[in-house]
């Protein structure tokens, strides 16, 4: 059976979690066109540094260029906003990043530790021209102070505007679910950068091969929840999203870059205290809610992946190109 969706059934529907957009879209002449972006993704409002939040990834196929999830998964720990691009612009965005967290947090490289800034990337360049240098670091600044808990806007927008998915328009999606066991209830949601596959792969359309030279694809997953997790629990979810992609007829190809995020609002990790020890609690990885977790994770990914077709739009690219709504 499957589960209920969230209130708005996007990534905001977890407490505190806010997602903000910066949308580039210009024709510069008859063959370069910037048709890009910047996701930036806030697990709370507070400052990331200081009230860091447990996490884990899953590396589905490592055609990619992410920075930050090597010390993700030593330390567990995800201290500033995920941020999502295109693979040329990683760079800026980090930069970007840092500069926004070096302003908002000024012990940062001075009577602390350096940051860890988590950038993820897709690429988009059979419609944005990418090798023009159109994002520059004040994009992945906006797109931080754009953030909000409304509901994620979803489609051609953000990092989503120049991605193409299984040979239609794809870009920014999202869905949500409640897991519930006797009293207890948690949100759990997903926000996905849709970049894969070819039209004859859908497995939940009925759509014709069409004759079109993407390149293999890459999709970035975020997932976010309240639920008590640690970060080896985190990363259990995000292995879990290779099963939801799976369903929309992905075949995680040799040239895609596909990466899972997981992080948990439920607790934060101060960067500073005197204490030796510390004391949390998690769900038990035997319990029956675990289950309703890894099944969430399925349905969330999937759902996501759909809605960032739904909710495209026909767009024009770079040498005139144009990849149509899917007819959804």
């Amino acid at each position: 059976m499957k589960l209920k969706k969230g209130k708005d059934n996007c990534i905001t529907d977890v407490k505190g979690v806010q997602v903000g957009h910066v949308t580039l879209y210009e024709k510069m002449d008859e063959k370069t066109t910037i048709c890009t972006g910047v996701t930036a993704i806030l697990p709370h409002k507070y400052n990331l540094f200081r009230n860091k939040v447990h996490a884990g990834s899953a590396v589905l196929n490592g055609f990619g260029k992410t920075t930050g999830l090597i010390q993700v998964n030593e330390l567990g720990l995800i201290e500033s906003p995920i941020m999502l691009t295109n693979t040329f612009s990683v760079g800026a965005v980090w930069q970007g990043t840092l500069e926004y967290m070096l302003r908002t947090t000024e012990e940062i490289g001075d009577t602390t530790s350096s940051i860890n800034i988590v950038v993820g990337e897709c690429n988009d360049s059979y419609l944005n021209a990418a090798r023009y240098p159109a994002i520059q670091p004040k994009h992945a600044i906006e797109a931080i102070e754009a953030a909000s808990s409304n509901p994620v806007v979803e489609g051609a927008v953000g990092t989503g505007k120049g991605m193409v998915c299984l040979g239609y328009k794809g870009g920014i999606g999202s869905a949500s679910r409640y897991v519930t066991y006797q009293q207890s209830s948690y949100q759990i949601g997903c926000l996905v950068v849709s970049n894969f596959g070819k039209r004859e792969d859908a497995l939940f359309a009925n759509w014709q091969a069409f004759d079109q030279e993407t390149p293999d694809g890459s999709i970035m997953i975020v997932i976010a929840t309240d639920a008590p997790l640690y970060d080896r629990q985190l990363k259990r979810l995000a292995k879990r999203s290779a099963l939801g992609l799976g369903r929309t007829g992905s075949n995680i190809a040799n040239g895609s870059g596909d990466i899972a995020i997981a992080f948990s609002t439920a607790t934060t990790c101060s960067h500073q205290t005197d204490a030796i020890t510390e004391t949390k609690e998690w769900l038990r990885d035997d319990h029956p809610i675990m289950n309703q977790l890894f099944q969430a994770v399925v349905e969330i990914v999937e759902e996501a992946v759909i809605r960032s077709l739904l909710m495209a739009e026909t767009t024009i690219g770079r040498l005139g190109r144009i990849v149509e709504k899917a007819p959804l």
